[in-house]
């Protein structure tokens, strides 16, 4: 049998993770690990996880790792087949490990899996069923909002999200860059569509598997721009810059002037005119420029998919 491993990645989630934690004991599938990365955590997450301490692996950072920083602490602590990068704030189906790994094992050249993400608190609608990317290289999640009867076959994604991926072992050590699964560049956000393209370019399937059921809370997410904190939407913004930096491709950009010029306007005017903080993210794109291009440079050398033939998972 497989070997898995669970990582989640805390910051301030004492809301969540007992029920988090609680689905996770509670799987089919024999887990063999279950790491937590605590960010820093400044209310009472740790104090909640002292219960768990026979169950879990647990590493205290002294400062915010990030997303991306804190998952890539957690792969290096395991050596399982699979590893199931999980947000706290969801809560899988006794299944959804089981279910996830044998969608992958039934693929052939399928490195990550995704299930039929759902809202917790409506769960009769849909929060992911994988990620899409448009023209513009603006990145979503597949069937968001929509009802919870649809997408009920299995099929090839583009990507699957960050809040309940399972990966496997083979996939993260052959896209890895410079030790990095997820781009510490990014810190949060785009982590998981960076990782999707980069498999894409490296040959790498996704693949989704409805019967493997997970409920995510979402939170403050779901509300609007102005709830969102401005560390937070700058990541959102610049983050696309980057990944299309390490990934993009000048032919299919040509083939897709049209949508990205409208959209790069349209963003730039509405950022001028409602949001000129955000602009200010720019300072760390240059900052972390040369450092993207060496990644790409990476991405190239050991590229085996076309632009041709990715051009297909870019929808209008």
């Amino acid at each position: 049998m497989n070997t898995v491993s669970i990582h989640i990645v805390t910051y301030n989630s004492s809301e969540h993770i007992d029920d988090c934690l609680n689905a996770v004991i509670m799987q089919s599938y024999p887990i063999n690990q279950i790491i937590i990365i605590d960010n820093a955590s400044k209310d009472n997450t740790l104090e909640k996880l002292k219960k768990w301490s026979d169950k879990i692996q647990l590493v205290k950072n002294a400062k915010n790792n990030g997303f991306a920083g804190g998952h890539n602490q957690a792969i290096k602590l395991t050596d399982t087949d699979f590893c199931l990068i999980l947000n706290p704030d969801v809560v899988l189906d006794k299944d959804y490990v089981l279910k996830t790994i044998e969608a992958l094992e039934n693929t052939p050249q399928a490195g990550s899996a995704t299930g039929k993400l759902l809202f917790k608190a409506d769960p009769k609608h849909i929060d992911s069923t994988g990620l899409i990317i448009n023209k513009a290289r603006r990145a979503f999640d597949r069937g968001a909002h929509e009802t919870s009867d649809l997408f009920q076959l299995p099929e090839e994604v583009f990507g699957v999200s960050g809040a309940a991926a399972m990966y496997s072992r083979k996939m993260i050590n052959d896209i890895s860059l410079d030790g990095e699964f997820f781009d510490e560049d990014f810190f949060a956000y785009k982590e998981d569509v960076d990782v999707a393209w980069r498999a894409q370019l490296l040959g790498w399937k996704a693949q989704y598997e409805p019967s493997a059921i997970a409920y995510h809370e979402r939170g403050w997410k779901e509300g609007g721009r102005s709830s969102k904190p401005l560390f937070v939407r700058r990541l959102s913004y610049i983050n696309r810059y980057k990944m299309m930096v390490k990934n993009d491709s000048l032919s299919n950009m040509c083939k897709h002037i049209a949508p990205l010029f409208i959209y790069e306007g349209l963003s730039f005017a509405y950022s001028l005119l409602r949001e000129p903080k955000l602009l200010g993210a720019w300072a760390d794109f240059f900052r972390k420029y040369a450092n993207l291009q060496k990644k790409r440079q990476s991405i190239r050398y050991k590229q085996k998919v076309s632009p041709n033939e990715l051009n297909k998972w870019f929808r209008s």
